[in-house]
């Protein structure tokens, strides 16, 4: 069976969320946990988010995964704005306990010209000071494409904030698709290469999500612009041979194209129909 879901609007609330994943065949999806530039949070109503569970539990779905908003840097070197992302941080997993065994995504920050391994040294001071041996959800790093000071556009980097956790078995990877492409893997013509520096530095067991997007952005141009599925330069054959392959099949894959809701249902169609399910045969 096929894991997909899409970013979804969490303006309504938990259940509509819901009701709206169900509505495209999708059996999980990604929220923002605050205002995506901000740091506002709405309270959360217990009836609301007891309505996902019942629809998360009886439909079978995947871990959901929730997304940190894009204003954090824990490697900056302002103190301010490390606090503020601690601050973030410590909220949003505190939030997401109350929709327990689920998943939290964040980008690892940006060093400012400190120095990538300042950075390293500064995000994982951060998460180590908030991760705990009872929490439920697993933290999600996710690879970036490079931009800028941007850390987390190698393995080599996300293996390096891994290796300095405390509590370890609390961390994962979120694999970004467009954005290893336009770092530099090349996941078109050497997909199970890329698989195997990923096992080699990180291990497949640390990878628990995909953001499956297609890229506006030729190869390594270390940008970042998220592209329909198919419509940009990685491809549709590519993109099918992700979530199809042996050591990725088994996952929940994201999307975060250019979409509203109608475009994200023709997607989930388009990669359902594509999806080889063994159970077939």
């Amino acid at each position: 069976m096929l894991n997909i879901g899409c970013h979804l609007s969490s303006s309504k609330g938990f259940t509509h969320m819901g009701k709206d994943a169900l509505s495209i065949n999708a059996n999980t999806f990604q929220f923002f946990t605050r205002n995506p530039r901000g740091s506002k949070a709405k309270d959360i109503d217990d009836d609301d988010l007891k309505g996902l569970l019942k629809i998360m539990n009886d439909n079978g779905f995947a871990p959901v995964l929730g997304h940190a908003p894009y204003t954090l840097n824990p490697g900056s070197a302002n103190p301010r704005t490390r606090g503020f992302a601690l601050e973030v941080l410590k909220d949003d997993l505190a939030r997401m306990e109350r929709l327990p065994n689920n998943f939290y995504n964040f980008h690892p920050g940006s060093h400012v010209g400190q120095g990538i391994e300042k950075g390293i040294e500064l995000i994982t001071e951060a998460l180590n000071s908030i991760l705990t041996s009872n929490q439920t959800t697993m933290v999600l790093l996710e690879t970036m494409s490079g931009k800028g000071s941007e850390i987390g556009s190698t393995f080599q980097e996300i293996k390096k904030i891994i290796e300095k956790i405390k509590h370890g078995n609390k961390i994962g990877v979120c694999l970004d698709i467009c954005h290893i492409y336009d770092s530099g893997y090349d996941i078109v013509n050497d997909l199970n290469g890329v698989l195997e520096e990923f096992d080699r530095l990180i291990g497949l067991d640390r990878l628990r999500a995909v953001h499956l997007n297609d890229s506006k952005n030729p190869f390594a141009s270390h940008k970042d612009r998220h592209e329909k599925i198919g419509e940009g330069t990685i491809g549709l054959k590519a993109l099918t041979d992700i979530i199809n392959h042996p050591k990725l099949r088994h996952l929940p894959f994201f999307l975060e194209t250019p979409n509203e809701l109608s475009g994200y249902a023709q997607e989930i169609r388009l990669l359902r129909d594509a999806f080889f399910d063994f159970q077939e045969i």
